[in-house]
C-alpha cells in the first residue's frame, strides 16, 4: 500500500514541476517585464493554473496519507525505560553473556558522567 502511494506521490511531483515550468513567466519576481500588473490578460482561469492547483492538492493529500501510514506502525514507548544499551564491539574484548542483565539508559549515563580518577598532578580549577 505504501509503495503504491509513494509511486503516485512521485508522479505528482514530476507533474507539478512540469506544470509550473510550462507556465508563462510574468517577470514580477525580478521587477522586469509585464505592464499588466497583478491581474494580467492571462486570466486566472487558465488551464495550466487549474492543473497546477489540482496537482498541488493531490500532492498535499498524498503527503498526508503517507504520514498517516508511517504513523500506523509506531509503537508507544519511552526512551528511559528498559531499552538495552548496545556498545560497539571492540575486537579482542569479549561481550557480555546473553543472560546478563542489561542497564537502562539512565544507568549508562551515570556511569559515563563519573569523572575519571586523576592520573597525576593537575592544575587547580575554579568552581
Amino acid at each position: 500500500m505504501q509503495h503504491v502511494v509513494i509511486v503516485i506521490h512521485l508522479m505528482l511531483v514530476l507533474g507539478l514541476i512540469g506544470a509550473v515550468l510550462l507556465q508563462r513567466s510574468e517577470g514580477g519576481g525580478l521587477g522586469i517585464g509585464s505592464s499588466g500588473g497583478f491581474m494580467s490578460s492571462r486570466g486566472t482561469a487558465n488551464v495550466l493554473t487549474r492543473a497546477t492547483a489540482i496537482i498541488a492538492g493531490c500532492f498535499f493529500a498524498t503527503s498526508l496519507i503517507l504520514s498517516i501510514i508511517a504513523g500506523l506502525d509506531r509503537k508507544p514507548g519511552t526512551l528511559l525505560q528498559g531499552s538495552p544499551v548496545t556498545s560497539p564491539q571492540v575486537p579482542g574484548v569479549p561481550s557480555a553473556p546473553i543472560g546478563a542483565p542489561t542497564n537502562n539508559l539512565l544507568d549508562s549515563l551515570r556511569q559515563q558522567s563519573e569523572p575519571p580518577a586523576p592520573s597525576g598532578p593537575q592544575a587547580p580549577r575554579s568552581q
